[in-house]
């Protein structure tokens, strides 16, 4: 999979004044009581041709570990720079220090493979669940990136359970997204309202535009 290029960082801006960029006052001001809301889980059931199902379930199923692994020394100190500097701006939504690391790793392994920009993935994560592991929607849908248990049935083994796990819930994640960001022809916008189950509205795209921007600070081409 082609490597999604890095935009430029917006510094200087907090999440409310982004959001209120993005949306506009009056949807800020709705949603101020409750910035971690679950927005996620509206993904729609959708056929899925022989070809594309075999695709996604050998995409998941892949045997490969989260493990970060450099050949160029100046590469490595990159990584390690994005990660100092996420990991303390994380540290309040995750106060423990090795689980922080180990969701950063997996954050960022699961969306280089997919082809997948790391701050995309991580604004989505915050409009998703707010960075919450056992986060559950009104709809069932699961984990960090709020995966609908259909997804399970679909491409993986049917255990709903594992949806919790970190790797296997980044991992349907990133595939899921990639998924509808091919069959939306690059159109991150499209795709994104696909994956929330909301196409073609602007609302939940730009909340993740908006949180995204907050985690280019430091990001990795």
């Amino acid at each position: 999979m082609s490597q999604v290029a890095t935009p430029r960082p917006v510094a200087g801006l907090r999440r409310r004044e982004l959001l209120t960029a993005a949306l506009g006052a009056p949807w800020v001001a709705a949603h101020a009581n409750a910035p971690d809301r679950i927005r996620g889980g509206g993904q729609l059931e959708e056929p899925l041709a022989d070809s594309v199902r075999s695709a996604l379930s050998a995409a998941v199923a892949e045997a490969a570990p989260p493990r970060v692994e450099f050949d160029d020394i100046e590469r490595r100190l990159a990584y390690l720079r994005w990660l100092g500097d996420t990991s303390a701006r994380l540290a309040r939504r995750k106060p423990d220090l090795n689980a922080r690391v180990d969701f950063l790793d997996t954050v960022w392994y699961e969306s280089r493979r997919a082809g997948l920009e790391t701050a995309l993935v991580l604004g989505l994560i915050q409009v998703e669940s707010g960075f919450r592991k056992y986060a559950i929607s009104p709809v069932g849908a699961r984990g960090y990136m709020q995966v609908m248990p259909f997804w399970a049935r679909l491409i993986g083994d049917g255990d709903v359970g594992r949806l919790f796990h970190l790797q296997t819930n980044l991992r349907f994640g990133c595939v899921i997204l990639r998924h509808y960001l091919d069959r939306e022809r690059g159109d991150l916008f499209l795709a994104l309202g696909r994956y929330n189950g909301s196409r073609g509205r602007a609302e939940y795209p730009n909340a993740v535009f908006a949180a995204r921007r907050q985690w280019m600070h430091g990001a990795l081409a």
